[in-house]
């Protein structure tokens, strides 16, 4: 048998398993049962407007946030690990370690309840900004990887004429490392992004408030009352229209960084 007839022939074989594959899940699945448990209209329509006007903006709001924090937090664990004095490059080396080892539910629990038990402290904003404030911790220590492995792609040669016009080294650092450090990292950036609007779903550890529930939490507590599992399908689906445009973006600028290079 010939190669190319070889590869039409498993060609073949591949489409007619995925046909039947999907044949069998048409034809034996209980689409009855399908409709009322994760579409009904009724329950649908209780959770509006508050999946939007409480829901969806708590988690955009919650993202923001860690995503700023994280940011600020990650440069500055970046500097500090490219730093020639040994205690700075040490202290954020384990940092970054220790809570990018570390789940991010156990660092939410951990700030929500042992700190407070632990110092009689509480964090502001009660549970949500407990939850908040774990999760700069940790997008922070990804971040901070990030960014340092954007200044240590800038060519060495760019560092070396910018000091050659008797640029210090902050200013060097501030006005030609690290804006072309931030084009190169722009894509594992947006993509952190989007990881930090899903791992917003982790807060429900730390106990919100009815006006502090972000999508998991307003969903879960919807599936509750209703014994439906229409909220979560209309959770998933906030979800994706937030998260799709933002992977949208991250293919986007990976390919006119390619172009770029």
């Amino acid at each position: 048998m010939k190669p190319s007839t070889r590869r039409r022939l498993t060609r073949g074989i591949l489409y007619a398993v995925f046909v039947l594959a999907v044949l069998a899940v048409v034809l034996l699945a209980d689409w009855k049962a399908i409709g009322v448990n994760f579409f009904d209209p009724e329950v649908a329509r209780r959770a509006f407007p508050d999946i939007i006007t409480v829901a969806v903006k708590n988690t955009v709001v919650y993202t923001i946030i860690a995503f700023i924090g994280g940011l600020i937090l990650g440069l500055v664990l970046a500097l500090m690990k490219l730093s020639p004095v040994g205690p700075y490059r040490w202290a954020a080396t384990i940092y970054i370690e220790i809570f990018r080892g570390l789940p991010a539910l156990l660092v939410i629990f951990a700030i929500a309840f042992a700190v407070p038990i632990a110092f009689s402290w509480r964090p502001p904003g009660g549970s949500a900004g407990a939850g908040l404030i774990a999760l700069i911790m940790v997008s922070g220590a990804y971040i901070a990887e990030t960014i340092r492995a954007g200044i240590q792609a800038v060519p060495a040669g760019q560092t070396e004429a910018a000091r050659s016009l008797g640029m210090g080294p902050a200013w060097t650092m501030v006005s030609v490392t690290l804006p072309q450090a931030f084009r190169i990292i722009t894509p594992p950036l947006t993509n952190e992004l989007v990881i930090l609007i899903k791992d917003t779903s982790l807060l429900f550890i730390a106990g919100m408030a009815l006006q502090d529930r972000e999508l998991t939490t307003f969903a879960r507590d919807s599936v509750s009352q209703s014994a439906n599992a229409t909220p979560l399908v209309l959770a998933a689906v906030m979800y994706l229209i937030i998260t799709l445009p933002l992977t949208q973006l991250v293919a986007k600028l990976e390919r006119h960084n390619q172009r770029g290079r």
